[in-house]
């Protein structure tokens, strides 16, 4: 099971959970990258990080680092923000696999 970036991630672009991930599979929105500039971009944008969903081996070294509590597995995901799952996997061009819906 991936872990996936919630809403309190919206416009912080802290990058901890970056640097703990040990196969950097965390990534800007599309389009833009890490450096400073971008990061800038990314809070004005009120945007996120992302989970490569088929690239997290789920070993849940972000999610401790996450300084606003956004990260979940996809287990684990608060109702309110089921479709973050979605979320996750379109930013990679990915569907959610059968038995991993998002719910509204």
């Amino acid at each position: 099971m991936p872990y996936i970036i919630t809403q309190p991630c919206e416009g912080v672009c802290n990058t901890a959970c970056v640097d703990v991930c040990p196969v950097d599979c965390i990534y800007p929105p599309p389009g833009l990258t890490l450096n400073r500039k971008d990061k800038s971009k990314i809070k004005q944008l009120n945007e996120q990080l992302y989970i490569h969903p088929e690239e997290c081996i789920d070993c849940g070294a972000c999610q401790p680092e996450c300084p606003v509590d956004a990260i979940f597995p996809d287990d684990e995901v608060p109702e309110k923000w089921k479709h973050y799952i979605e979320k996750n996997y379109a930013r990679f061009g990915l569907k959610l696999k059968k038995g991993k819906k998002s719910r509204r």
